[in-house]
């Protein structure tokens, strides 16, 4: 099989000019297409990505919108289908490939009516426009215009989307109740009643130097009317909504399985995030053999601690011992900085190219942070004037546990997500679509490579720390039992919680929390483990090949050489780079 390959990627090479030149035309002529309706129907996309004449709108999000947008796309993707792959060169069937699977994903998504279902455990769309000012630049008076513009478009974004999971409750298509129960108070935390208190008036406390006192003075009026005549009532309909509507009919069943064709649904989901033909039996059984390989790397460092006691004792112990915490927030960040300042200091081991743009380690929002996982990386756009930011979870500190930090860095920040992502976008002579792809299996898969990688340069001397490395691995093995347990083979939500519990140091409250991200977002968390798992395939296929002319550097270049994409794309990515390094 590995012949054939070679073959065809020299045939592929060798495509006449011409017939290669016109075909690679057409791709980009229908790859610039496939933006212009994207940023023709969603401003907001337009906005992001520049079209300025469209920042003061918020999107549509009727039925409507996502009927049009599958019609819109449909003969889009007709017409990738009729171009010939081997008419193009490598980067082109790479785009070709990938355009067309986010495609058929935004299309499918729309057949299922996902949009009916727009909350989760942790967040939702009113968290989303409430935190949409971060997002935002304020220095002009273009720029206050146009968020005031959207301000004032919220109570129609709202009710769409209340009108949408109002037809997912008629036909069973909701969240279950046992993760929402919190719903009404945490729609409560943004609804102030000095509107200088709420999240919306954050971007008005601040007069920009280019911007006189009286404009500003108004602009700060504005937003105090739109907050309590249109943003606040909004709200409060919001509230009553979940907690009278939504919750009593919400369903009860916590699989994916019990929604209207609920199995095609769940395997149309795992084929999206992990870009791999698995079915939820496969990744069950994967799951189950990596939480009994990781277990007994576990059980050994707990002999060698000499520790008297039961697996259960240990993570007892763990959970339950002060030495394991921070006693303050700025404690627990300064601990983060520290660590990914170090790993600063290693990347060029593992790197001939680092990303320009900086990143930052910051709380989590105190709003979200109740129901929010551990930590997690928010990109930034590269010419913004924020950087990429590594958020760190500081609410409950007795659940923070510091034995997984180095963990929890690696993964969000350096190497993991903000390196990762940060180079992808100087990837200039991509495809802007591909400059601004996330693949959950790729990137997810990264994160969690990167967190064994640090052991290669000298992280994790502490065993507690190496215990939780092992303890982040156990989590991510053990995503692949209990989604799939949960999703397809009837495990119950408690028994998914003692799972973890039995077999991950993460506090009780994390593991809560994290099942119900589980549940709430079908197929998502199977993404890491598979992901990292056909990384360290790929490396270790290319140590076997090369020998001694492996260099790990210009491996790691070589894996983010072409941004985000499918784990099949980086298979061929490695076996050229194989080809191409043999002496």
């Amino acid at each position: 099989m590995k012949n054939s390959f070679h073959f065809s990627i020299i045939f592929l090479l060798i495509s006449t000019s011409a017939v290669a030149n016109r075909t690679s035309k057409k791709l980009h002529q229908i790859l610039e297409q496939v933006v212009a309706v994207q940023t023709a129907l969603s401003p907001q996309t337009a906005s992001y990505l520049g079209d300025q004449s469209k920042a003061g709108q918020l999107d549509d999000v009727s039925a409507k919108f996502y009927q049009q947008q599958n019609a819109k796309l449909q003969p889009l993707l007709d017409q990738l289908n009729q171009l010939k792959v081997n008419k193009l060169d490598f980067q082109d069937q790479i785009s070709l490939q990938m355009q067309k699977s986010f495609l058929q994903e935004i299309m499918a998504d729309n057949r299922f009516r996902t949009y009916e279902m727009p909350i989760t455990a942790e967040g939702s769309f009113h968290v989303q426009l409430a935190t949409m000012h971060r997002y935002a630049s304020f220095q002009t008076v273009d720029d206050y215009n146009n968020h005031l513009s959207k301000m004032k478009q919220i109570p129609r974004v709202m009710q769409q989307h209340m009108d949408n999971m109002q037809a997912g409750l008629s036909r069973g298509f909701s969240q279950p109740k046992a993760i929402i129960q919190h719903y009404p108070d945490f729609v409560q935390t943004y609804i102030k009643d000095k509107a200088e208190e709420s999240n919306f008036y954050q971007p008005f406390l601040n007069k920009p130097k280019h911007i006189s006192s009286e404009q500003f003075t108004e602009f700060q009026q504005q937003a105090k009317t739109i907050i309590n005549n249109a943003i606040n009532p909004s709200y409060k309909k919001f509230k009553s909504f979940m907690a009278d509507t939504y919750l009593p009919n919400a369903k009860d069943d916590i699989g994916a399985y019990s929604f209207p064709d609920g199995k095609a649904y769940y395997q149309q989901q795992i084929k999206a995030y992990t870009t791999l033909d698995l079915t939820a039996e496969d990744i069950h059984q994967i799951g189950r053999s990596e939480v009994k390989r990781i277990r007994a790397e576990m059980e050994n460092i707990i002999a060698e601690l000499n520790f008297e006691g039961s697996f259960a004792d240990f993570l007892l112990f763990l959970r339950t011992d002060p030495q394991f915490y921070a006693t303050t927030a700025e404690d627990l960040l300064k601990a983060a900085r520290d660590i990914a300042k170090r790993m600063d200091g290693k990347l060029p081991e593992l790197f001939t190219r680092l990303p320009r743009q900086p990143y930052a380690v910051n709380p989590v929002p105190a709003g979200i942070a109740p129901n929010y996982t551990t930590g997690r990386y928010v990109p930034a756009p590269l010419d913004s004037t924020r950087p990429g930011q590594y958020w760190v979870n500081t609410y409950a500190l007795d659940k923070r546990p510091l034995y997984n930090l180095e963990a929890l860095t690696f993964h969000e920040a350096v190497p993991g997500h903000h390196l990762q992502g940060a180079l992808t976008k100087e990837l200039t002579d991509l495809p802007k679509f591909r400059q601004h792809a996330y693949i959950s299996a790729f990137g997810e898969g990264w994160g969690l490579y990167c967190e064994k990688l640090a052991k290669e340069v000298g992280f994790y001397q502490d065993p507690y720390a190496e215990f939780g490395r092992l303890t982040y691995e156990m989590w991510r093995a053990m995503r692949l039992v209990v989604d799939t347990g949960m999703h397809a083979m009837g495990m119950s939500r408690e028994e998914a919680i003692k799972l973890m519990e039995d077999n991950t140091a993460l506090s009780k409250h994390n593991v809560r929390t994290e099942i119900d991200r589980y549940i709430a977002w079908p197929a998502q968390a199977l993404s890491y483990k598979l992901g990292e798992i056909k990384i360290w395939d790929l490396r270790h296929q290319a140590e076997a090949a090369l020998g001694a002319s492996f260099d790990i550097r210009t491996f790691h270049d070589t894996l983010l050489s072409s941004g985000s994409v499918p784990l099949d794309v980086l298979e061929q990515i490695v076996e050229r780079y194989i080809i191409d390094n043999k002496e």
